[in-house]
């Protein structure tokens, strides 16, 4: 996995996912393990990207497609989790609107005060 100089100060915490597994492992495994050992495992403990950045890269991704649903609001969460305050994400889901469009800012919106609110 490539790491910068800086990697054990910038993302000290390892991001370990294993839901993939609870919800598919028999069904799916290989989707399972590419879920919690790929995406989750070696791409999120990719030390290039810092967690802040990322959740909010990934928030941006979502809302383009227009992911409203309980995965949206995990990364809200997790965002939050990250340091990403209010008005950092109010700025992005705002600035995001005008390149995704003005609804799904509006859906992204009603999870997200949800989520700063708790």
């Amino acid at each position: 996995m490539p790491q910068n100089e800086n990697s054990e100060n910038q993302n000290p915490q390892k991001i370990v996912q294993t839901a993939g597994r609870a919800a598919l492992g028999e069904f799916a495994p290989d989707f399972a393990r590419f879920n919690d050992d790929i995406l989750f495992g070696e791409n999120w403990n990719n030390h290039d990207i810092d967690l802040k950045t990322r959740c909010i890269i990934t928030v941006v991704a979502l809302m383009a497609q227009g992911i409203t649903d309980s995965s949206l609001k995990y990364h809200l969460e997790n965002a939050k989790k990250n340091g990403v305050t209010k008005n950092e994400i109010s700025a992005v889901v705002t600035h995001v609107a005008f390149y995704a469009g003005w609804p799904k800012a509006w859906a992204v919106f009603n999870l997200a005060k949800q989520v700063w609110t708790e």
